[in-house]
């Protein structure tokens, strides 16, 4: 009797036993879930192909060091059902990350992120060159010469079309998906700023704004000057003078252009030479920015007729009214003497 009631105590003490450990092994368990992973500062990039397994995704980490109870997460993520759906995509995993919180992040689908900026001031053809180069980018099937069509507005010259700013996207987005984001960007900012436009003499359409932006976007880099250079574009083209601004010369030029824009260049006609056209050239040249669309549209009110760089290494300009005022600043400006910056008027 007595030895039976002594295995009946031990085999108690043996359970429970067990049980204590089974369930200290659960609660250790259960706050790993919570518990920052061994990631460095940098994050650990994860990639998840799809088809891929939470356990497949839990042993290579396991064997990274980075996660220390691969088990837990794998049961937990089965228990809850989430085991079922992950995404596929590119993560970056980020120091202080938990095993249940990159559970979430897998479940989400939130994939690290790249990015393209589009500068203010570049050409269709630089924003290509950008696409093409950069390595989340899908550019395989990319056709330029195809992209308005693309973009389901056929027979649209592609330059000006795309608003300069940062856009981020998943490795492998497809190149057209990033323009199609800057094009629509761009049409909504033109609608926005043609709205603000009271003249009626000078500009007819929103691609007449968007073509004389991008000429101000290629003069100045200066936003207190983009208003003003707007008001002498306009007022010449109220009075018929020709434009007579270099960018559109050596946009016209294209590979020709050797960095040099020479006196033979300014009579070399071409589409886009506003020295020997009148009006606006036949597209934009570049594309702008905010600032410039708003100067497009809201031109700074005065008589200056001219304006010729400064001198001064800080991309300012001096505003004439006079033609001669506007040679005697030339000649200034060609003779190496810097120019003070006019007063607007």
């Amino acid at each position: 009797m007595q030895a039976t009631n002594l295995r009946w105590i031990m085999f108690t003490a043996l359970c429970g036993s067990i049980v204590a450990v089974v369930c200290a092994t659960l609660l250790i368990a259960w706050r790993s879930l919570d518990a920052p992973m061994n990631v460095a500062d940098g994050g650990h990039r994860l990639d998840v192909v799809p088809g891929t397994s939470l356990t497949g995704i839990s042993d290579e980490l396991s064997r990274r060091g980075i996660l220390e109870t691969a088990w837990a997460l794998t049961a937990y993520a089965r228990f809850s059902g989430d085991a079922k759906r992950i995404q596929a995509g590119e993560y970056l995993i980020v120091s202080g990350t938990s095993p249940r919180g990159l559970l979430d992040q897998l479940v989400s689908g939130r994939v690290f992120l790249y990015d393209l900026t589009i500068i203010e001031g570049w050409t269709f053809a630089d924003t290509v060159t950008a696409l093409r180069n950069h390595e989340a980018v899908d550019a395989r099937d990319f056709d330029s010469q195809s992209i308005m069509a693309d973009l389901g507005d056929p027979g649209r010259h592609p330059e000006g079309q795309f608003y300069p700013d940062t856009y981020r996207f998943p490795r492998g987005t497809p190149a057209i998906a990033v323009l199609r984001q800057a094009h629509e960007a761009m049409q909504d900012l033109l609608e926005e700023v043609w709205g603000d436009y009271r003249a009626t003499t000078v500009l007819e359409s929103p691609y007449e704004a968007l073509t004389l932006a991008s000429i101000i976007e290629k003069e100045t880099a200066l936003n207190e000057e983009r208003r003003r250079i707007s008001g002498v574009f306009h007022r010449r083209l109220e009075r018929g003078m020709r434009l007579q601004a270099d960018p559109t010369v050596i946009y016209g030029l294209g590979d020709d252009f050797d960095g040099d824009l020479r006196r033979t260049d300014l009579s070399r006609d071409t589409p886009y030479n506003t020295y020997t056209r009148s009006g606006l050239p036949p597209t934009p040249i570049a594309l702008p920015g905010r600032q410039s669309l708003a100067a497009a549209v809201d031109p700074a009110p005065g008589s200056e007729l001219y304006f010729v760089a400064t001198g001064l290494g800080d991309g300012s300009h001096y505003f004439s009214t006079t033609l001669d005022e506007h040679r005697q600043a030339v000649a200034r400006y060609q003779s190496g003497t810097p120019l003070a910056e006019t007063a607007e008027r």
